[in-house]
């Protein structure tokens, strides 16, 4: 690899039709260098990912809490807000009319008063931003990781190769939000994974399947591309140290979903018809019951046609999934129930209510 200025990395990566994941966002708070540069020109960069395996209950019922009170504080006031029970709560305040105009400056205009940052904000944020960070690699340096694993055990470190701020059709060489929950999940209820055979559609950089290799006998990890698939490949080969205790195996496979009507991701109404109609082909030459997990991340966007923020693709991927569940062929019944996404987190992200997982169950009628 030539040296190459920072200038030459902004401009091939930070592009005006860019897409960039969230979980990029979390980095860095060190300097990051690229590894290189990927077939099609694009830098490539190594994030360490901790897990964190001292998780509990106990975290599962903090982040509950967390989420409650920051849905209470989205809620204007006036607006209602569901409780467990169904009710609808009215959140009434009065404003006290002399603390408003203290708030406002000569000429009536409102001055906003920032929340001052305590030490512990400042040391909460810092340790989140160490467990998530591109690691500085030097050409010629042996082990890139050296520093780190002083830090923290092999078995609780993530290795993954990604791009950053890609066009929308290399979006899966991004690390995304919806991975990291299916990859809280599977660690979550890893004694229902154990020793199974399992099938990855839409790896991408090949997180999930990583995780699934930690507990699953054999993973099937597919996705379609050269470049993807190399790359998904070199993931695969720095994380065995996390599956040669329980001897998982990772197999990275092409699976085009459009290719000979076999008809890479949920934003695309054809896309999502041509993941259905993979996974209706694959569950039907099964000889067994089989269970599905999606996860997905809703997409809101302002269109001209609305003249509002909607989320069409996720209304077409719901709708889908639903004719799925009424599906009436004679051979299949599908059942489909969402997850409530309020169990243990393992990796560190945001989970914000756009997130959604959801399990389909598959089996053959008698």
């Amino acid at each position: 690899m030539g040296d190459i200025t920072e200038k030459e990395v902004d401009n091939g990566t930070f592009k005006s039709d860019a897409v960039l994941s969230d979980v990029h966002l979390h980095c860095p708070n060190k300097s990051h260098l690229m590894v290189r540069l990927n077939a099609v020109g694009q830098p490539v960069f190594l994030s360490c990912f901790k897990l964190l395996w001292n998780t509990d209950d106990q975290a599962s019922e903090k982040y509950a809490r967390e989420t409650t009170t920051e849905r209470e504080h989205q809620y204007g006031r006036g607006d209602e807000l569901p409780n467990k029970d169904g009710n609808n709560l009215k959140y009434e305040k009065e404003l006290n009319t002399e603390g408003i105009e203290a708030l406002l400056d000569e000429d009536g205009d409102l001055e906003v008063v920032r929340r001052p940052q305590n030490a512990s904000d400042s040391e909460a944020e810092d340790l989140m931003r160490d467990r998530v960070y591109p690691v500085i690699l030097m050409k010629g340096k042996g082990n890139a990781f050296e520093d780190e694993e002083q830090e923290c055990t092999c078995s609780s470190v993530v290795k993954i190769e990604h791009t950053m701020a890609t066009p929308l059709e290399d979006a899966g060489k991004q690390v995304w939000r919806a991975a990291f929950l299916l990859a809280d999940y599977i660690l979550f209820k890893r004694d229902v994974f154990r020793n199974c055979t399992v099938l990855e559609l839409g790896g991408g950089t090949g997180i999930a399947s990583i995780i699934m290799g930690i507990v699953a006998k054999r993973v099937y990890c597919t996705d379609v591309g050269e470049d993807l698939l190399a790359m998904c490949e070199q993931n695969v080969a720095l994380n065995k140290h996390l599956m040669e205790p329980g001897g998982g195996e990772i197999k990275v496979k092409e699976l085009d979903w459009l290719k000979d009507e076999f008809c890479t991701v949920f934003y695309d109404d054809d896309l999502t018809d041509a993941l259905f109609r993979t996974l209706y082909r694959i569950t039907q030459n099964l000889k067994h019951s089989c269970t599905i997990f999606l996860a997905i991340e809703k997409r809101l966007n302002f269109t001209l046609r609305q003249m509002d923020v909607t989320c069409e693709a996720y209304s077409h991927f719901r709708s889908t999934l639903n004719d799925l569940e009424n599906l009436h062929d004679g051979k299949m019944k599908y059942s489909v129930e969402p997850i409530k996404p309020d169990f243990c987190q393992f990796l560190i992200y945001e989970r914000i209510e756009q997130l959604e997982l959801w399990k389909i169950v598959a089996g053959q009628l008698t």
